[in-house]
């Protein structure tokens, strides 16, 4: 197939895109505005690859996306393009209204009118709202209970796509997902800035007491669970993909401290990392905990976490310490000090 993928130059979108080029015989069409959190460097991989084209566009401009459907004929579509961080969603939730909801409408209306077959939407568990301690994980049926303006305008986008898939007939999928993490992760997100910001012996600023709890999937995985849905998942369906790694966000920050100890040189002071850790005041409004059930994507569609939490936790913060040209000009760029408890 030739697979237009939306937003295949940030963090998630970019590992798509080298699945599909790396690991299947599909052909690839990126769609990306190159907004702050998309990198040349994530796709460099496969940019001269024949199977491979790139196309700069706004998915909010239904004339350039007529265009490029209209030149590429796309047989499916990824729809992972996304403003999709909570704290930038709290200081300004208009971008994330125009891009994930008027976004996603343009989208949908220009697949169908290109009769592709398949659109796959791809979103998150946040959309889920918060579990108690003892709750079972969301299921595909969990009641949609958003708390942010990020989950809020992915709720309000998930129920364009069916809708339009109920009204229109458009063949649609779905997929929630948990936290992500891995390779070319934006540093403002919690995993890179914290492992940054250990190696450089700055504070580790988190939230509250550190107790909320995620559910962590690495990013390859997540790439080829969504792979896998869009070659085999039913459409009008929708499948939940998580990482099976519930942990604190204080125990993520430990962890990530004790591996930069080890793989790193020491700090000046001669003391551990985990004394850099700063509790500052909590999120407005912030999720205690999330938790994913994918027993429907495993036992439908044969899908199953390759990684452990350990195995690539580790191998995330090497892949950090050895590419600090990838992440040390972004960083600069944007000069963000945000705490990123979000994927």
């Amino acid at each position: 197939m030739k697979v237009l993928v939306t937003g295949g130059k940030g963090f998630i979108g970019s590992a798509v895109v080298r699945h599909l080029i790396g690991s299947t015989d599909h052909e690839v069409v990126n769609v990306d505005k190159m907004t702050y959190a998309a990198t040349e460097g994530s796709t460099q991989v496969v940019a001269d690859d024949r199977r491979y084209t790139f196309e700069q566009a706004d998915i909010c401009d239904p004339d350039r996306l007529t265009e490029i459907f209209s030149t590429h004929q796309p047989d499916a579509v990824m729809h992972l393009a996304a403003e999709s961080h909570v704290d930038r969603s709290i200081d300004g939730p208009a971008a994330f209204i125009h891009t994930n909801l008027i976004g996603t409408f343009t989208m949908l209306e220009v697949a169908r009118a290109a009769g592709v077959s398949k659109f796959h939407h791809i979103s998150t568990d946040e959309v889920f709202g918060s579990l108690g301690p003892n709750d079972p994980g969301f299921t595909e049926t969990t009641p949609y209970d958003p708390r942010s303006p990020y989950s809020a305008s992915k709720a309000g986008s998930d129920h364009l796509v069916r809708a339009w898939g109920e009204t229109y007939g458009l063949p649609v999928v779905l997929t929630n997902c948990s936290n992500n993490y891995g390779p070319f992760h934006f540093p403002e997100k919690l995993i890179p800035l914290v492992t940054i910001r250990a190696l450089h012996g700055e504070p580790l600023p988190v939230y509250g007491d550190g107790q909320q709890i995620r559910d962590w999937l690495h990013v390859d995985d997540h790439a080829t669970a969504l792979v896998t849905v869009m070659e085999h998942g039913v459409p009008g369906e929708t499948y939940n993909i998580g990482g099976k790694s519930e942990r604190t966000n204080l125990a993520v920050v430990e962890s990530l401290c004790d591996l930069v100890d080890e793989l790193a040189p020491p700090l000046a002071s001669g003391e551990p990392r985990r004394s850099l850790i700063t509790f500052v005041a909590d999120r407005p409004g912030h999720d205690q905990r999330y938790a994913i059930d994918q027993t429907k994507i495993q036992r439908e569609l044969g899908w199953e976490p390759a990684h452990t939490f350990d195995t690539g936790l580790r191998s995330t913060v090497q892949w950090y310490l050895d590419n600090e040209t990838w992440w040390k000009p972004l960083r600069e760029r944007n000069a963000t000090d945000r705490v990123g408890l979000k994927k």
